[in-house]
């Protein structure tokens, strides 16, 4: 049996280049130009910047009220938020300890730009 005879009994066979192959499709990212929906804080809450992390889940918060509160997350969101200093978030204070507050939402880059536009980010200041 000649190998020319071999190959004909299995059919033609197509050569796989390594160069060829097909790269994932990457999701897209959210325009700036693209409207958004913001969340924008209820009564008793406030949009706040984070200064700097403390540790266990618990962050030094500067908000619109010009108070430094010292914040932490709940349990729900401790996943879910992924906090460094300089992000926006939404604080709930403890009715018991103006001090005090719970992170609530946290702002992705198109909504902060959305704030800024609307002036809710103004009594915040410019130091970040």
């Amino acid at each position: 049996m000649d190998n020319q005879e071999g190959e004909s009994e299995y059919g033609d066979f197509e050569e796989i280049k390594e160069d060829e192959k097909k790269e994932p499709e990457k999701k897209e990212q959210f325009q700036q130009n693209f409207p958004v929906r913001v969340k924008l804080p209820r009564e008793g809450q406030f949009v706040g910047v984070v200064i700097e992390r403390l540790g266990g889940k618990r962050m030094s918060v500067k908000t619109t009220d010009k108070k430094t509160r010292n914040c932490r997350v709940p349990g729900k969101f401790s996943r879910k938020f992924w906090l460094r200093p300089g992000n926006y978030v939404i604080i709930q204070p403890w009715p018991d300890n103006d001090d005090k507050g719970d992170v609530v939402y946290q702002y992705r880059p198109n909504e902060i730009s959305q704030l800024k536009r609307k002036g809710f980010l103004d009594n915040l200041g410019t130091e970040f």
